[in-house]
């Protein structure tokens, strides 16, 4: 996240950026696992990194699928019962009011926004429809090559077919996905035998009945809309990094890309991570506090 040819330690002035962010005109914000923190979504990262006893990063990858499809089911159904039971927080609101144009344009006139989060939790598109459910909020329709939201690494509640010739995709958020799953996210702390269960009770495609797998982005895999996604850094001139360590690519160089071009970097994050000392705001603290203030939506 280089700023090129200064040395100066990021600001922290909110009412500096404020007066940059009224200034701005193409805004995007790149959001991680810190989002959702305070809703009570587990990161699985750092010191807390395990699942049980694995390592949490080794199951969200194809091969460890392919190896073992109990297991990675098993770690996705905790994870979806977590999220079904999580709400979304300040934060996630705040980002989904600016969104909308009807509110963002009293704050930001004749700007755009757009969210992109590499989060599967659900949380940010049920934070908008929170939003959109309240009488006096105008509704409004993205036009295709400005979403209001990209969920880049997939939905946690999407189940999609491992059967090539059919590749079906389905949003589904029963509780629990299979009867057989039922219960196992109660194992977690129990220290008990991890269940292997038979691939003939594991989710199955509604369409052919294959094998069906979580229908998210796993390590080795290609993000969704990068192209968009792409286009939308280019245009930027203001980069939100919210709650996410930029640990990730292509994520993590989006904010390095728009300093490049001659945009503004803000991090929001609960704690320092690697590179934010090159951002040109630095806010630290609980997210849910942080972006509404910042964003104008509370005084």
């Amino acid at each position: 996240m280089p700023r090129s040819g200064s040395s100066k330690k990021p600001s922290n002035d909110m009412a500096e950026f404020r007066e940059l962010l009224c200034s701005s005109k193409n805004i995007i914000a790149v959001a991680g696992a810190g989002l959702s923190a305070a809703s009570g979504i587990p990161t699985f990262r750092g010191a807390g990194g395990l699942w049980r006893k694995y390592d949490a990063m080794s199951l969200a990858t194809p091969e460890g699928f392919k190896s073992t499809p109990s297991l990675v089911w098993q770690f996705y159904h905790y994870r979806r019962e977590s999220a079904l039971k999580a709400q979304p927080n300040g934060a996630h609101m705040a980002l989904a009011e600016f969104s909308l144009p009807s509110i963002r344009h009293t704050i930001v006139p004749e700007s755009s926004f757009t969210l992109v989060t590499q989060n599967v939790d659900g949380l940010s598109p049920r934070a908008m429809e929170k939003v959109l459910s309240q009488p006096d909020v105008e509704a409004h329709v993205f036009p295709p090559g400005q979403p209001g939201m990209i969920e880049m690494h997939g939905r946690l509640f999407d189940v999609k077919c491992t059967l090539r010739t059919c590749k079906h995709v389905e949003f589904n958020t029963a509780s629990p996905i299979c009867e057989a799953l039922k219960g196992t996210e109660e194992l977690v702390n129990a220290g008990s035998t991890d269940p292997d269960i038979p691939i003939s009770e594991l989710p199955r495609c509604s369409k052919c009945n294959a094998l069906a797998r979580p229908g998210v982005v796993w390590f080795g895999e290609t993000p969704q809309k990068l192209d968009l996604i792409d286009d939308l850094v280019e245009q930027a001139d203001l980069c939100l990094v919210v709650g996410t360590s930029s640990t990730v690519y292509p994520a993590a160089g989006y904010a390095s890309e728009i300093q490049q071009n001659g945009g503004k970097v803000a991090v929001f994050n609960l704690d320092r991570s690697d590179g934010d000392e090159e951002a040109d705001f630095l806010f630290l603290g609980p997210c849910e506090e942080l972006l509404p203030r910042a964003l104008g939506l509370v005084a």
